[in-house]
């Protein structure tokens, strides 16, 4: 029997690589986008270290803003892992029922208070190891905490960094894990502490993921990035 030819597969459409940026590129585009926000922080609204990790837990698949309302309602009534254990998780999820996955959170931001009191005396640690420990605490959450409440030079990488740091050339990289390292061997010290917010911000607003604001962006002229989207550079921009 004549065995039969198998048909050969389309070849899959490899995505075009960007080249990195250089240090003088990189240290022009944190310039830039310091000038343009000086001090950036995140968009959660949290007053205690406490407040921003379950911030932060919660904004998982969700967005700040919906967080936001979500909160503002919570956190007059309990933000204290004392509080939230007291609450329960039937207690807690009224509250959070507008944000996706509001069930799953619920039980890890519960688990999380009444592992904070156990082992922690209800405070939120300053380590990773601990922070990653708390049930509902991955590795860009346990950063979000250390850099924005605690004030350490980490580098949470979210979609939005993600996406920027492999468009501009600025870290690319297959995995989250992979940009985050890259990024935290790129960016100049003096810019590490405020350079998360500065990119999830310009992913955000700017580097948006279906169509880029290519022609209102300050890094335009040094951005890898090939498909810009058209448009006259903005005369105060550049």
């Amino acid at each position: 029997m004549t065995p039969t030819t198998a048909k050969k597969k389309p070849a899959a459409k490899r995505a075009r690589r960007v080249s990195r940026l250089s240090a003088a590129e990189i240290e022009t585009m944190f310039a830039r986008l310091k000038a343009l926000n000086p001090k950036p922080t995140t968009e959660l609204e949290f007053s205690t270290p406490y407040e921003l990790l379950v911030a932060v837990t919660l904004s998982a698949q969700a967005t700040d803003v919906g967080v936001n309302k979500a909160t503002r309602k919570l956190f007059p009534v309990a933000n204290t892992p004392a509080a939230i254990a007291k609450l329960g998780v039937d207690g807690l999820k009224p509250y959070i029922s507008t944000i996706g996955l509001y069930n799953t959170k619920a039980a890890n931001v519960v688990a999380m208070a009444h592992q904070l009191i156990e082992h922690h005396h209800g405070e939120v640690p300053r380590d990773r190891e601990s922070l990653e420990a708390l049930p509902g605490v991955g590795r860009k959450t346990a950063n979000v905490v250390l850099n924005t409440a605690f004030g350490e030079a980490t580098m949470a990488v979210d979609t939005h960094i993600f996406r920027v740091a492999n468009r501009t050339g600025l870290a690319p990289g297959k995995t989250v894990r992979a940009v985050e390292d890259g990024l935290l061997k790129a960016v100049p010290p003096e810019y590490l502490l405020d350079a998360h917010h500065w990119l999830i911000l310009h992913g955000r607003y700017v580097c948006k993921a279906r169509k880029p604001d290519c022609p209102h962006c300050v890094i335009r002229d040094i951005c890898r990035f090939p498909d810009k989207t058209p448009g006259e550079p903005d005369p105060i921009r550049g």
